[in-house]
C-alpha cells in the first residue's frame, strides 16, 4: 500500500540535499558583486585622481602662462632685481604653479609610467622658477632702497653697510638660481612630449643665462665693500682710453686719473697725461716672447700702448708699473673706460664742466673729446691734457654722488656688457673674482677659453678712429652637423671730413710718408679659441694673408686693413660654435661694443 504523505491530495516534494558551507563563508554571487564594486570604486578613484591631476595641471599651466606673460616685462638679472613690484606679481604666478605641482596626488601620479615623466618635468619647472623669483625678492627689496638714494650718504659717500647687506641678499639669490639650474639640468627635454619639451628647454636656457649673469655679479658684490675702502683706504688709477687711436682693448691710454677711496668716500688725487708718463728705455715689466712677437717692446715701454693686448689685467699691470716709475707708489687697482661709457654716465650725473668753458654731456662730450679737442688743442700734449681734465671732472661727479642712482647703475651695467668698463685689483683674492667676470676683461687670463677675438690696432698714429663706423654681424649659421659654425663679419667704413688735408690737424689725419692724408691703416688680429685652429680671415670676400703667431694657447692671425676716406671694407671669419653659441670679443669703438654673441635658434 502506498504510504507517501500527501498535502491537499498532491505528493510531497523531496527536500533538497544539504550542501556544506563555502570556504570563507561567503556565497560566490555575493563575492563577485563585492569585487565588481571594488573595481568600480577603484576606477572611480582613478578617474577622480586623473581629473584632479588634470585640474592641477590646468592650474599649473595657467599660472606658468601668466608668469611667462609677466616675464616679458621683467629682466631678471643682477642689475634689474630692483623691479620689486614686478617681481611680486611674478611671484604670485609662480607660487600658484608650484603649489599645483606639489600636490600629493600629483606626486603620486609621477610614478605612472611615461605620464609621470611629463608631470615631474612640469613640477621641476614650476618649483624651480618659483624658487628663483622667491630668492630674488629680498634682493629686489634691498636694491630698491639703495637705488632710491640709500646707497649714498652726505657728500656722496657710499653707505658700505647698506652695500654689504645687499651683497648678502644678492649672494642668496645667486644660490637659489644655481640650485634651480642644477635641478632643471637633470630634466631631459627629449623624453617629453612635443608641447612640453620646448617650454622646458626655454626654461632651462633662461635660468642658465640668469645663473651666468647673477652668479658673477654676486661674487663681485661680495668684494665691493672692501674695494670701496671698508677695510682701509685704497688708491686706484682710472684710465681714459681714447678710441680715436684704436688699440685692441679700445684705444690708447690717453690720460690717467689717480683716485683715493676711503670708507666709501671717493676723491680725485692727481691727473697725469701721457706727457707725464713718458716712454722708458726698457719695458716696465718683463715681456714674454709671444708678447714681443705680437707688439714689440713698445707694449711695455709706452703707457699708450699698454692697451694693445686684449687682456685687461695685463694692461692694468703694465700701467700700474708705469705709474710706480713716476710716483714711486703702488696702487690697489685699475679701472679702464672710454668716452662712450663716460657719456652715458654723464647723462645720469648731469653735465660736467668743460675745461674750455661751458658744460659737456652725452654725444656732445664724445664729439668734444674725440674730434673738437684736436682742433682746439692741436698739440698732442695739449689735447691729452684736455682729455685728462674732462675724465677727472666725470670721476669727481660720480664720486660726489651726483645723478640718478638707477640711471647710473644702468649706464654702468651697459658699459660692462659692452666691454667699455673693466676693473683690475692688485689683491689676488679680489682679482680672482673679477677675472671670472666680463667686468675683468680677462680675455686670455680668465675663463673664456672658447671665445675667439677680432681686434683692431691703429697703424697710422693718427686719430681717425673717431670717424670710423664699425659694425659686427653674423650670417650663414650652420647650427647642425659635425662642425657647427657661423660667419662673423666686421664692416668698417671711414668717413672723415670732406677736405681732409685742410680740415684735420696733422696729429689726426697725417699717417706718414707715402700715405695720403685721411687714410686709415689698421692691423686686424683674429684670435682663435684656446687650442683652436687658426681663423681664416677674408677681406671683401677674398682670403687675406698675414702673419701667424701664438699667444696664451691661441693662434693669432694678423692682417692689414687700408681705408681711404669714404671707403668700406668687410672682414669675415668662420667661428666654431660650442653648444650652439659663440661670443666674439672685439675692440670697442665709437659705434660698436667690445663683444657680440650669436646663438642658434632653440
Amino acid at each position: 500500500m502506498d504510504v507517501t504523505p500527501t498535502v491537499t491530495g498532491r505528493p510531497a516534494e523531496a527536500a533538497p540535499p544539504l550542501r556544506p558551507p563555502q570556504a570563507g563563508g561567503t556565497p560566490r554571487p555575493h563575492r563577485a558583486r563585492a569585487v565588481r564594486r571594488a573595481l568600480a570604486g577603484l576606477l572611480l578613484l582613478v578617474v577622480l585622481a586623473g581629473a584632479w591631476v588634470g585640474f592641477r595641471a590646468w592650474q599649473a599651466a595657467t599660472a606658468l602662462q601668466d608668469a611667462r606673460r609677466q616675464l616679458t616685462g621683467v629682466d631678471l638679472d643682477a642689475a634689474a632685481l630692483a623691479s620689486a613690484a614686478d617681481l611680486t606679481g611674478l611671484h604670485a604666478a609662480t607660487s600658484r604653479a608650484a603649489a599645483a605641482a606639489e600636490d600629493p596626488v600629483w606626486r603620486l601620479a609621477e610614478h605612472v609610467p611615461w605620464l609621470g615623466d611629463q608631470l615631474a618635468a612640469v613640477r621641476v619647472v614650476a618649483t624651480s622658477l618659483d624658487d628663483v623669483v622667491a630668492g630674488a625678492l629680498p634682493a629686489a627689496d634691498d636694491l630698491a632702497v639703495l637705488l632710491d638714494g640709500g646707497a649714498r650718504g652726505a657728500g656722496g659717500r657710499f653707505d658700505l653697510a647698506a652695500l654689504g647687506a645687499v651683497a648678502t641678499r644678492v649672494q642668496d639669490a645667486a644660490g637659489a638660481v644655481a640650485a634651480a639650474r642644477e635641478r632643471l639640468d637633470r630634466v631631459e627635454p627629449d623624453a617629453l612630449v612635443g608641447p612640453l619639451a620646448d617650454p622646458v628647454r626655454r626654461a632651462q636656457d633662461a635660468v642658465d643665462r640668469l645663473d651666468r649673469a647673477v652668479g658673477p655679479a654676486a661674487r663681485v658684490a661680495g668684494v665691493l665693500p672692501a674695494m670701496l675702502g671698508a677695510d682701509g683706504p685704497r688708491t686706484y688709477l682710472v684710465l681714459a682710453l681714447n678710441p680715436a687711436e684704436l688699440r685692441a682693448a679700445g684705444g690708447i691710454v690717453g690720460a690717467v686719473v689717480e683716485v683715493r677711496v676711503d670708507d666709501g668716500a671717493v676723491d680725485v688725487v692727481a691727473i697725469r697725461t701721457t706727457a707725464d708718463l713718458r716712454g722708458v728705455r726698457d719695458p716696465v715689466l718683463p715681456l714674454t716672447d709671444e708678447e714681443r712677437a705680437l707688439w714689440g717692446d713698445g707694449l711695455g715701454r709706452w703707457v699708450q700702448n699698454a692697451s694693445s693686448t686684449p687682456d685687461f689685467p695685463r694692461t692694468a699691470a703694465l700701467v700700474a708699473a708705469h705709474w710706480a716709475t713716476v710716483s714711486g707708489d703702488p696702487v690697489d687697482g685699475v679701472l679702464g673706460t672710454d668716452p662712450v661709457a663716460v657719456a652715458a654716465l654723464v647723462d645720469a650725473t648731469g653735465p660736467v664742466p668743460d675745461p674750455d668753458g661751458g658744460a659737456l654731456a652725452g654725444d656732445g662730450l664724445v664729439r668734444a673729446l674725440l674730434r673738437d679737442a684736436y682742433v682746439r688743442h692741436p698739440g698732442a700734449e695739449a689735447s691729452d691734457a684736455y682729455f685728462a681734465h674732462v675724465a677727472s671732472n666725470v670721476v669727481a661727479a660720480v664720486g660726489a654722488g651726483q645723478g640718478d642712482p638707477q640711471r647710473l647703475l644702468a649706464a654702468g651695467r651697459r658699459a660692462v656688457d659692452e666691454r667699455r668698463l673693466r676693473v683690475w685689483s692688485a689683491r689676488a683674492d679680489e682679482q680672482r673674482v673679477l677675472a671670472a667676470t666680463v667686468a675683468g676683461g680677462a680675455f686670455t687670463s680668465g675663463p673664456f677659453a672658447d671665445d675667439p677675438g677680432l681686434f683692431l690696432d691703429d697703424a697710422t698714429q693718427g686719430k681717425l678712429g673717431a670717424y670710423l663706423d664699425a659694425d659686427v654681424t653674423f650670417r650663414d649659421a650652420r647650427c647642425v652637423g659635425p662642425d657647427p659654425s657661423v660667419t662673423a663679419v666686421v664692416r668698417l667704413h671711414l668717413e672723415p671730413p670732406g677736405a681732409v688735408a685742410s680740415a684735420l690737424p696733422v696729429v689726426v689725419g697725417a699717417p706718414g710718408e707715402g700715405v695720403a692724408p685721411g687714410t686709415l691703416l689698421t692691423s686686424v688680429s683674429a684670435w682663435s679659441g684656446r687650442d683652436g685652429e687658426p681663423l681664416v680671415v677674408r677681406r671683401d670676400g677674398a682670403p687675406a694673408t698675414g702673419r701667424v703667431t701664438r699667444a696664451d694657447g691661441r693662434v693669432v692671425v694678423q692682417v692689414a686693413s687700408r681705408l681711404a676716406p669714404g671707403a668700406t671694407q668687410e672682414l669675415a671669419v668662420d667661428l666654431p660654435l660650442h653648444d650652439g653659441a659663440v661670443t666674439l670679443w672685439t675692440t670697442p669703438t665709437v659705434t660698436s661694443p667690445g663683444a657680440t654673441t650669436f646663438r642658434c635658434p632653440s
